[in-house]
């Protein structure tokens, strides 16, 4: 399973089999076409400005929602439970949500970083986490099923999936990093770390069942994502999301 177009004026793609079979939006914007479509708000290459129209072209291209919940991540492991909420509202120091509140959409930003969505379709919880190699490193994956189980999930109800971020052909690492997100070194001092086939293993140990990937790397398709890396970190962010219709 992964991520298809959604058309309209917003550039984003979607998992399509999400919403149809289960009512609940999950996907992810993209560069687009013309003028970068930056949600980033660091200011890195777009202004402030700017910046925040395209926040509300993408509230607007996403109508069910009548909230946007976001947070200025620090590559950690905190995470926020959310009981509602309306309009756009902008936390700091987190890396993640849950919700079981319908109608309130959870974003966080990422350009290569690993976007990791969860959902039980049990008990109707969602939760979204920013996930690079820090957080992979600190269990960012399991505090985030730790949070919905907190809320009347079971983990062996849960489905996750892996979005949209950099491929382990293109994200070379250190052999410190490999230690720290539990990988056999490479030889030479360095090598291409897969940090989703990491997360999905972490899934698996936790007892997850239900575990799919993105097909698209941030950087191999950089016509189309953002890619910190790609770019010598001047490019721009794209925002992942999702939130239950119902």
């Amino acid at each position: 399973m992964t991520e298809a177009p959604v058309p309209g004026p917003v550039p984003r793609l979607e998992l399509g089999e999400w919403r149809e079979r289960y009512g609940v939006v999950a996907g992810i914007t993209s560069r687009g076409d013309g003028v970068p479509f930056d949600l980033g708000l660091a200011g890195v290459e777009a202004p402030v400005g700017q910046v925040m129209d395209r926040w509300r072209q993408l509230r607007q291209s996403l109508p069910e929602f009548t909230g946007i919940t976001f947070s200025r991540q620090v590559h950690g492991t905190e995470l926020l439970w959310h009981e509602g909420g309306s309009g756009l509202v902008i936390h700091e120091g987190f890396d993640g949500h849950g919700t079981a509140v319908p109608r309130l959409l959870l974003t966080v930003s990422v350009a290569d970083c690993i976007p990791v969505y969860l959902f039980d379709p049990v008990a109707r919880r969602v939760a979204l986490l920013h996930a690079g190699w820090r957080g992979v490193s600190a269990g960012i994956l399991g505090k985030g099923i730790e949070l919905l189980e907190r809320h009347g999930s079971r983990v062996e109800n849960m489905l996750v999936h892996c979005g949209v971020g950099i491929c382990g052909l293109c994200y070379e690492v250190t052999s410190e990093v490999f230690a720290a997100c539990g990988v056999a070194k490479p030889g030479g001092g360095k090598g291409g770390l897969d940090l989703r086939a990491v997360l999905a293993e972490q899934a698996a140990h936790r007892g997850v069942d239900s575990v799919s990937t993105s097909q698209f790397c941030t950087r191999h398709d950089g016509e189309r994502f953002f890619s910190h890396r790609g770019s010598g970190g001047k490019d721009g962010r794209q925002v992942a999301y999702v939130g239950l219709l119902v």
